[in-house]
């Protein structure tokens, strides 16, 4: 067989797997479990040292002056503002951009988040972990739709486009978060220089110039000047988003999508997975640390976005979509419970501690790997359940004919 046809093949093969929604959630969990074993073997100290290896210098220039630093402020500043430009096209045109739409997910989303932050603050109230109440709150919109794809035609699209615009509403509700509860001391200096900013980009989003070094250069500036504010500088990707042509945004989220789930989010998982698992993990485990991320995200998510449907629907302030059955939102709020990117973010802004923020990682990469595992086994329960319903159905269907 000729090594171009081989070659061909094998590129095409990589071209179809990028694009299949489940790849995302397979890179992450692979970088995840990389990371861990590596961590964990000679080779730990080193990829330990190199992560936070420090380039004298950039501090005095107000920039990240670490890799782990670089990775968390800056390349996540462009997830950021991928996420913040998905934000802003579900409320121009997409399920948010009605109230009637935006009504059950809105609800769905913020009963997701108050109840897994219940529940942690139940677990860690007066304790030295109550800070990390944020870490629970969190869906992974790519890691969630990956595995809805995963349940195939079982999950119907109506059921996606929900689960879809819930996890942009959890995003949004995550940076707000962020912005308000985990930054440091406010530089009111270069608070007031992003202010003025986001008034001269506004100004020129106004004079309707095209996307280009008009908006990016003052878009770095940003960033630089959120990242110095005290607020964290990833606020500055979701603002800037929010300030660009709208007609650009198509353009831009294809031209970033693959640049950010195939490159920056596996170096995001890579570095900050990066967890030397020491003796007394089962210890760690069963602390009110641990048990309240688990309970909030495995148990809290699908009860919180559930309950709060149901309220919504039965005071008929929000209607549950055709072809959705009570059943199936159940098991995309236990898909909720994936919070992986966003709530591993959370952990290391929550706690400067390593080892809470590594006990935190750990029970959130648990807490994934049972809400995967559940959401799969609940999907394929309900699927076997209605599918006897319509066998009996059409058995007696035949015997009253019959008769």
């Amino acid at each position: 067989m000729p090594l171009g046809f081989l070659n061909r093949r094998f590129i095409n093969y990589l071209q179809e797997f990028f694009h299949d929604s489940r790849a995302i959630g397979i890179i992450l969990l692979s970088c995840t479990v990389v990371s861990l074993i590596l961590t964990n073997t000679p080779l730990g100290m080193p990829i330990l040292h190199a992560l936070h290896f420090e380039v004298k210098g950039l501090h005095l220039l107000g920039l990240p002056h670490s890799v782990h630093h670089f990775i968390n402020d800056g390349l996540m500043a462009v997830f950021f503002f991928l996420v913040g430009m998905e934000i802003r096209r579900e409320l121009m045109n997409g399920e948010l951009s009605t109230m009637k739409r935006a009504m059950l997910p809105i609800a769905a989303a913020v009963g997701g988040m108050i109840a897994p932050a219940a529940i942690f603050i139940l677990f860690n109230k007066g304790t030295v972990f109550q800070n990390g109440w944020g870490i629970p709150t969190a869906t992974d919109i790519a890691f969630s739709l990956g595995v809805a794809s995963l349940v195939g035609k079982k999950f119907p699209l109506k059921l996606k486009i929900f689960l879809t615009a819930l996890a942009i509403i959890d995003d949004l509700g995550a940076i707000l978060v962020i912005a308000f509860f985990y930054g440091g001391e406010v530089s009111l200096g270069f608070l007031t220089g992003a202010i003025l900013l986001v008034l001269l980009l506004w100004q020129i989003n106004k004079m309707k110039l095209p996307f280009g070094w008009i908006y990016l250069i003052p878009g770095i500036v940003l960033w630089w000047l959120v990242f110095n504010s005290g607020l964290h500088a990833t606020i500055g990707g979701v603002i800037f988003a929010f300030l660009i042509p709208e007609k650009s945004i198509p353009r831009l989220q294809n031209k970033l999508h693959n640049f950010v789930h195939f490159l920056v989010l596996p170096v995001f998982a890579l570095a900050n997975t990066a967890i030397v698992i020491q003796g007394g993990l089962g210890q760690q485990l069963v602390s009110s640390l641990s048990l309240g991320i688990m309970f909030g995200l495995v148990v809290g998510k699908p009860l919180g976005i559930f309950f709060t449907c149901r309220f919504m629907v039965q005071r008929k302030l929000a209607e549950l979509p055709d072809d959705i059955s009570w059943a199936q939102l159940a098991g995309a709020g236990i898909l909720a419970g994936i919070g992986f990117t966003m709530s591993i973010f959370i952990a290391t802004l929550a706690f400067t501690d390593t080892s809470m923020s590594d006990t935190s990682k750990i029970a959130i990469l648990i807490s994934a790997c049972i809400s995967v595992v559940a959401g799969l086994v609940w999907f394929h329960l309900i699927s076997r359940h209605s599918s006897s319903e319509v066998d009996i159905t059409e058995t007696g269907e035949e015997e009253l004919h019959r008769g």
